[in-house]
């Protein structure tokens, strides 16, 4: 979240944040994001933060150990409820990441039945199962990885079989997801609208230091282009993707530097 945040300030956009649940102990990344300029509203829960730790063994090998953090109750949930009730101005309500343990079962359902009750769209970067049934409720846009696709849909796709691309996003749109930005690694990105799919890859090699906010960051380059100029895709395309390449590249949480530099080098075709 920190790296979408500081992504679509660079773009010169203004986001608020809900962050979610936090512990007391994560003071700081509140304390960071208002050095941003972005205001932040956080659920105080109890219990200790999570510490996940990402290790880079070689080129191209990179080992995840992420923590499921602190859990929540009820108590919490429904201040998360009056929270986006309380949100007047909200036009996009991006979730990313994972849910704490304890998280009812209607819990997401719940909360973008209260984004639509508002006339607000909603973006869901999950890898939850819960993603085949929230489908329905129709997200501006969807960002599964191909294996998320495979795990959660048991759909199948690969880098450059345009036409298990085709089908794939047919059967998405079909599920409800208005937009899918379809990301594959190091093998390019396909985005379809429902009527146009695109594919976008780079020209280039990246050395792998980490992969920490990676996802977060591209989302939020192809967002901030693409939310208020749906017609700019191939742009939004080739800015997600030198996004993403430069912060694999950090050791942390990415500086954007070659971003500009990487754009020039990112090839973009429209499939259909």
């Amino acid at each position: 979240m920190y790296g979408l945040c500081k992504r679509l300030i660079q773009a010169g956009k203004s986001p608020r944040v809900v962050m979610g649940f936090n512990t007391a102990a994560e003071v700081f990344l509140r304390e960071d994001f208002e050095a941003l300029g972005v205001p932040v509203k956080p659920v105080w829960t109890d219990g200790i933060t999570r510490v996940n730790v990402f290790l880079n063994a070689a080129p191209d090998t990179e080992y995840n150990m992420v923590n499921a953090g602190a859990a929540i109750n009820e108590a919490n949930e429904q201040e998360m409820f009056e929270l986006i009730d309380s949100l007047d101005d909200m036009t996009c309500l991006v979730i990313s990441g994972s849910l704490p343990p304890n998280t009812s079962e209607g819990f997401l359902a719940e909360v973008l039945r209260r984004v639509k009750a508002k006339g607000a769209e909603f973006v869901l970067d999950i890898s939850s199962h819960q993603l085949a049934d929230l489908i329905a409720l129709e997200p501006l846009l969807i960002k599964p990885n191909d294996d998320e696709l495979l795990d959660i849909f048991g759909i199948k796709v690969s880098g450059g079989d345009d036409e298990s691309v085709k089908g794939a996003m047919a059967e998405l749109h079909a599920k409800g997801a208005k937009n899918v930005l379809l990301t594959l690694g190091g093998a390019g990105a396909y985005f379809s609208n429902g009527e146009h799919i695109w594919f976008a890859n780079r020209t280039f090699d990246v050395k792998l230091l980490s992969t920490v906010c990676a996802g977060d960051s591209s989302l939020a380059a192809f967002l901030s282009v693409w939310h208020d100029a749906p017609e700019r895709v191939e742009d939004a395309l080739r800015l997600s993707m030198a996004t993403g390449a430069n912060v694999v590249e950090c050791p942390g949480l990415g500086d954007f530097a070659k971003v500009d530099e990487y754009k020039k080098h990112i090839e973009v075709r429209q499939v259909c």
